[in-house]
């Protein structure tokens, strides 16, 4: 890391905890306050503000980065809530700037957070108990001196114990693996997939959907066609046997079923 980083990111780290830095924006949101919205003049003071205000912004992102989101990411969602900060922010109640941006550049970060790193669809309440849960899980832990059970993070938080449930599996949707990662082995050093641990494909599918296709079809043929195809395929009974049961010859049964599979085969690979 460059000299030059290291004096950047300190330079910012104090500008973070102490006002100093920043206290000269103020005079400067004075002046925007006052100008005419129309006035290029104002549009130039403006972005002057954004840019000396920006570095709020990456020391926020460094503070969240790590979390399963690139820093790049995050510094461009830092600086959108810088905008926001230099756009709201009114002197004249009295607040500094600096105690007005870092909330207002940590509330999209966070939103962000919430709204946009799920790996599945996620309610917006089951969200917010979420966060809750990562406060209130430690404290809770150490007050107890063990981990805290749903029910008593219920009622710490006052809600009901079902949405502490939904929370606490919640935790664990920020990020899905893949199934193609190539993993580890614990007794050696091989890899796997685990694609590859999944069971089987059940047969059971393939004969459903062939059931469901071939089923009107069978219904919709004449009664004998479809006693030879029972004979045949479901009682396993020989063309020799069905052809004495039917008083007809084997070569009339042969080509009966012949006849009545291509139309069946036909039937059931026409496009829909």
């Amino acid at each position: 890391m460059s000299t030059e980083h290291v004096a950047r990111t300190d330079s910012t780290d104090r500008a973070a905890t102490s006002g100093d830095s920043y206290d000269n924006l103020e005079p400067r949101f004075g002046a925007l306050a006052a100008m005419d919205p129309h006035d290029p003049a104002r549009a130039r003071l403006r972005a002057e503000i954004i840019t000396a205000a920006m570095p709020l912004g990456e020391n926020v992102a460094r503070r969240y980065a790590g979390r399963g989101v690139e820093y790049e990411d995050l510094a461009q969602i830092a600086a959108v809530g810088v905008v926001l900060a230099v756009d709201r922010f009114d002197p004249g109640h009295g607040a500094s700037f600096l105690g007005f941006a870092i909330p207002t550049i940590m509330g999209e970060v966070k939103r962000y957070f919430r709204d946009s790193t799920w790996a599945v669809r996620v309610p917006r309440r089951t969200k917010e108990i979420q966060q809750q849960l990562a406060k209130v899980l430690p404290e809770l832990a150490q007050r107890l001196g063990r981990e805290p059970k749903a029910r008593e993070i219920a009622e710490h938080l006052g809600v009901d114990i079902v949405e502490v449930t939904q929370g606490l599996i919640a935790r664990n949707s920020h990020t899905a693996d893949s199934l193609d990662a190539m993993l580890t082995a614990t007794d050696d050093s091989s890899t796997y997939s685990p694609a590859n641990t999944l069971g089987n494909v059940d047969a059971g599918y393939a004969l459903m959907e062939d059931t469901l296709t071939a089923g009107p079809l069978l219904a919709a043929l004449p009664e004998q066609e479809r006693e030879i195809l029972i004979m045949r395929f479901g009682q396993e009974k020989s063309q020799a046997q069905i052809a004495a049961i039917l008083g007809v010859s084997q070569m009339q049964v042969s080509r009966i079923l012949t006849r009545v599979l291509g139309e069946l085969r036909a039937q059931c690979l026409q496009p829909v």
